[in-house]
């Protein structure tokens, strides 16, 4: 889970609120863009002044000396927007559990496993049922002085149940209201495991449908316009990590504003099979989580943020944070039709916690090197542009996903098992591993003409997951029928398949879904092995569930070389090309990954004059190799906009207040305080002075700048400080 370590010790919030609470000023509209974001539960301080446009304060509870309306107003002191954030799972509730919001107790509300044991997200902090009665807290307590302190947009994050709770007397209550029998144990059936997990997603819908549109007219009644968000792991992870949540559905909720997309080194670590071998494989997974959110809410028209972390939840030295942030931070920068970004979550553990140095047990605060790299790829993030260039490679292949993906993952029955999620990996990664940028396709969506979109390949097994109405057949079958490609992988004889659901239910009488689809399309219900025309499309049925793919060395030939003969010769995409890489230019920046376990071992190699971004020295190179298992994020000069206008190309700092003349340039530039700046000036010429002073107007003495005369480009360096830096040069 996405775990802030000090909320957990008690560091961060409390639970009792102030009778007199300090009202902060009224939050101006402000017409500046959010684009860039970051979540904190403190207050301002000069170590975590991250300069993104938004700053998230997490959690309505006040601190020892410290109210919830003051810590927001210490950012908008800072010229901040300010939005808020808390936990609709969990978090810092202990009033309701106690009893002192309502004078009963409410630890039964807790989500409990079968073992008779609460699971508890910190002390006192259960996972939680959520009650009509809990709602209503939700509503009262934390809503209303949010959007009493003049916030105007909500992120309640982790709508999250777990696959293996659903004992507590809470959820027993819910099952009666929902189904009108007796609650029924999941471990004992498949059947019983769908019902339960079914209705743990309905409970979370219900929750957040509810929350948010109380939080919209709350809002409107006092003149505000309130945006709800749900900041939420991919449904990949979740599937994984065996939790359910409402994912896709909330898209089409009309309170629902958007997500953010919690995708970070700790859900893209998680192991996966490929060619018989289980090991991480960072990159790949983020970019698979990122595409899954990106198809999401891409149909539909909400905003999404893109999240990266410099570190993770779990203690690891600096040199491994280093890595795998390089990995998903590329990663998410791969998807060029979104540019609204969550820079970091708790500044506060990345700027003061202490972790291991590499091949060490020693441990210190984030080393120069590393804030440095960070500032500068968080800075860049606040100028990225959208882009309607496209990753490299063949593009027009996707993979059907459904929230029922989460439904079959705990416990096993009949001794079916899928390892590590290997029935959706089986379908995805023997074609990115070859450098196929494939895209995931959400069968809630399907209603929306904008998820067919560049689809040529449908790429889709039962063996995973179920549909949650015949409707979503309709849509696939048309596709198919107006010259679409559907590929279908399984051999349909997982437990689930026979659950007590729509397909065989209310006058339906197929043993599996599948089959309903495939007499929409004029198919055998039990069409074996082979190739299968419907309309002006073609289905082709493997008979073999997608986690044979992977699990076995070698063992996707099959599935590549049949979907690689359609391609061409079906849907007439062109080739399917293969190769170990991806690239995508995007603005100024160039943007690459090579993998490992591919076709080759070759490097990519980028030439220009490029400074690299991943560099802490922003070195100005005119060749970048980059190997197997590496990404690399460089800027290109030759595309900047404008080569003849002096401006900074890349910082380890947030730019403001630019003054340009015919022989000077300006500027202001703030960073948090104990960090050091690198700088790469674009300029005329080269400068005859370059001057460096504080707020006070005071020279710094450990500034340094030089000149690179093929790149035109000044490197200026000196430390960081919140309150500014004035930077002055002439030519």
């Amino acid at each position: 889970m996405y775990i802030d370590k000090g909320i957990l010790m008690g560091a961060i919030l409390t639970v009792a609120f102030a009778g007199s609470s300090t009202m902060v000023s009224a939050q101006k509209i402000d017409n500046r863009k959010e684009k860039t974001t970051f979540q904190t539960a403190g207050q301002w301080k000069p170590v975590t002044d991250v300069r993104s446009d938004v700053a998230i304060v997490y959690g309505a509870g006040d601190r020892k000396n410290l109210t919830f309306e003051q810590r927001v107003q210490s950012w908008r002191d800072k010229g901040y927007i300010t939005h808020f954030m808390t936990g609709i799972a969990w978090g810092e509730y202990q009033d309701y559990f106690t009893g002192k919001w309502d004078g009963k107790m409410h630890l039964d509300e807790g989500q409990v496993q079968q073992n008779g044991d609460t699971i508890w997200h910190g002390h006192m902090v259960p996972y939680i049922v959520p009650t009509d009665n809990y709602i209503k807290y939700m509503k009262e307590k934390h809503i209303k002085r949010v959007i009493d302190a003049g916030i105007d947009a909500i992120y309640l994050e982790e709508p999250e149940f777990w696959a293996r709770a659903g004992y507590s007397e809470a959820f027993k209550k819910e099952w009666k209201k929902e189904y009108g029998f007796d609650w029924r144990p999941q471990h004992e059936s498949p059947e019983n495991t769908y019902l339960s997990n079914k209705l743990k997603y309905k409970l979370y819908y219900k929750a957040l449908k509810e929350v948010f549109t109380f939080a919209k007219e709350y809002g409107k009644s006092k003149g505000m316009n309130v945006r709800c968000y749900v900041p939420t792991h991919s449904l990949v992870n979740y599937s994984q990590w065996q939790i359910v949540s409402p994912e896709a559905s909330l898209a089409s909720l009309p309170c629902v504003d958007g997500y953010i997309a919690q995708v970070w080194t700790g859900t893209s670590r998680e192991p996966n099979f490929y060619n018989g071998i289980k090991k991480e494989r960072v990159f790949e997974n983020a970019f698979l989580e990122y595409g899954s959110m990106e198809s999401m809410t891409a149909p539909t028209g909400r905003k999404m943020f893109f999240l990266t972390d410099p570190i993770e939840d779990w203690p690891r030295d600096w040199g491994d944070y280093k890595k795998n942030y390089q990995a998903t931070f590329t990663a998410q920068l791969l998807y060029p039709n979104l540019a609204n970004y969550e820079v970091m979550p708790w500044p506060d553990r990345i700027y003061e916690g202490l972790y291991r140095k590499p091949n060490s047990e020693e441990k210190e605060r984030i080393p120069r090197y590393y804030s440095t790299q960070m500032q500068v790829m968080v800075n860049s993030l606040n100028e990225m542009p959208l882009s309607d260039n496209k990753v490299s490679g063949s593009a027009g292949i996707s993979v059907l996903m459904s929230n029922s993906l989460m439904f079959q993952r705990f416990p096993t029955h009949k001794g079916y098992e899928d390892p590590q999620l290997s029935n959706f990996y089986g379908q995805a990664l023997p074609f990115l591993k070859r450098g196929v940028p494939v895209k995931t396709l959400h069968i809630e969506n399907v209603s929306y003409p904008k998820t067919w979109k560049d689809t040529k390949i449908l790429i889709m097994s039962y063996s995973n997951m179920k549909p949650l109405s015949p409707e979503s057949h309709k849509y696939i079958a048309d596709w198919v029928k107006a010259g679409g490609v559907l590929v279908y992988c399984g051999r349909d004889s997982d437990p689930f398949q026979t659950v007590q659901e729509w397909w065989n239910t209310g006058g339906n009488t197929f043993r599996k879904p599948s089959e309903h689809l495939f007499k929409l399309m004029n198919m055998e219900l039990s069409a074996n092995e082979g190739e299968y025309t419907f309309g002006k499309g073609t289905v082709y049925v493997i008979r073999k569930d997608p986690k044979e793919f992977v699990m076995q060395s070698g063992n996707d030939s099959q599935l590549v070389s049949t979907v690689k003969q359609l391609y061409e010769q079906k849907a007439k995409a062109g080739i399917l090309a293969f190769k170990n890489n991806f690239y995508l230019g995007r603005g100024a920046y160039d943007l690459v990954s090579v993998m490992d376990e591919s076709v080759s071992k070759e490097p990519y190699i980028l030439k220009g004059r490029l400074i690299d971004l991943f560099d802490p020295q922003l070195p100005v190179v005119n060749e970048k190799v980059v190997n197997p298992g590496e990404q690399a994020y460089m800027l290109n000069i030759d595309r900047v906009k404008n080569l003849k206008k002096p401006q900074v190309l890349a910082a380890a700092s947030r730019v403001y207040n630019e003054k340009v003349t015919n022989t000077s340039y300006s500027f202001i530039t703030k960073s948090p305080l104990n960090t050091s700046n690198v700088m790469r000036i674009l300029l005329p010429s080269k400068p005859a002075t370059c001057t460096i002073t504080d707020a006070a107007g005071n020279k710094l003495a450990d500034a340094s700048w030089n000149w690179d005369s093929k790149s035109k480009t000044c490197k200026v360096t000196f430390e960081n400080n919140p309150e500014g830096v004035k930077v002055q040069i002439k030519w």
